[in-house]
């Protein structure tokens, strides 16, 4: 192989492990059709008030070692299908949240869209995701 194929195959490989890492491209709108915009105030309230709350971060694994809400799923959003919320989430009447890292990110409107598509009922979507929730210094845990 020569030097200029050397070259080009590096620079595939850098930009198909860039690309692969990165956030996905995805509008992050400011409602979701079919799905309840909350806060971190609201997500609280809703916590409390709904004891079968699940609570779904759509973000990658290595975005959980930062930190994670309490008591919350780890299903990223390239792993969302209806099987997968199935596994968790058994009763599509049950409320759900689903949230990532923050307004950047279309992880969690990935998931969301999927959960409504697949049926469910009360989806609640945390807009502001980890980033307000860590923003406005309310507790959580670390991997």
């Amino acid at each position: 192989m020569n030097h200029v194929m050397k070259f080009y195959l590096l620079i595939f490989v850098l930009v198909f492990n860039a690309s692969a890492n990165a956030e996905p491209i995805v509008p992050v709108p400011e409602q979701i059709p079919g799905a309840k915009r909350v806060d971190a105030e609201t997500v609280i309230e809703v916590a409390g008030k709904l004891k079968n709350l699940v609570i779904v971060d759509s973000r990658i694994p290595d975005d959980r070692k930062i930190g994670y809400i309490e008591h919350s799923i780890s299903l990223p959003d390239a792993k969302t299908n209806c099987k997968s919320l199935a596994k968790i989430i058994p009763s599509k009447s049950t409320p759900t949240l689903f949230y990532c890292n923050g307004v950047k990110c279309g992880r969690s409107v990935v998931a969301t869209r999927i959960a409504l598509q697949c049926g469910y009922k009360h989806v609640y979507w945390f807009r502001g995701g980890f980033e307000e929730w860590k923003s406005k210094e309310y507790p959580y845990l670390h991997e």
